[in-house]
């Protein structure tokens, strides 16, 4: 029986950090989906408006949990590399890992600055639920000073997409092949309800 607590441990994460972990990053790939679908849809499409408004609302659901989760990091040490970990896979590993904590913050605040930015003025309608307000000191701007605002926020916002598109599959590739290859307990420590045994770690 897998020894499973709320905080890490060194040999595994515990439920916190695995929940917001797999959380988020279901939320992450419906978004970029998302996102993809709708871009060459035609502003004429009554369902586009709906996916833009439930596209923001997993944006903004994103940017707050990952900030707790990057909270939560801090005053939780995460379980080390193994120390027979090549040196340039364990950089590897390192960058890709704070890359990826960058993204899920940098993306969906873009996200955020580009409808507080946007000429047209539109709070976000949050799952329906209440009207999440834009960034004050984006929407109180004239319209003159929105519009290259908005056209940077757009380039900044598809371009830090696509670098998770691009970091996603690299770090998933490095999960397998902890598991396939090292045959490790990189991957299992972030599962729930697995057993994992413990992982001299590096210095």
């Amino acid at each position: 029986m897998a020894d499973m607590r709320a905080s890490n441990t060194p040999p595994r994460y515990g439920t916190v950090a695995i929940t917001f972990h797999w959380v988020i990053a279901a939320l992450i790939l419906v978004n970029i989906a998302l996102g993809l679908y709708f871009a060459d849809l035609p502003r004429s499409n009554p369902i586009k408006f709906e996916l833009v408004q439930f596209h923001k609302s997993i944006g903004l659901t994103v940017l707050t949990l990952s900030i707790f989760r990057v909270l939560w990091r801090i005053v939780n040490p995460v379980p080390a590399l193994p120390a027979d970990m090549n040196p340039l896979l364990r950089v590897v590993a390192r960058g890709t890992h704070y890359l990826l904590y960058l993204l899920i913050i940098a993306i969906p605040l873009s996200g955020w600055m580009l409808v507080s930015s946007s000429p047209l003025g539109l709070a976000t309608n949050y799952f329906h639920l209440f009207s999440w307000p834009n960034l004050w000191f984006l929407s109180e701007l004239p319209r003159t000073q929105k519009i290259p605002l908005r056209d940077a926020f757009d380039t900044t916002h598809v371009f830090l997409a696509w670098s998770a598109i691009v970091l996603i599959p690299v770090h998933l590739g490095g999960a397998l092949y902890h598991h396939f290859i090292r045959r490790d307990d990189i991957l299992k420590r972030m599962l729930p309800s697995t057993t994992v045994t413990s992982l001299q770690a590096a210095e």
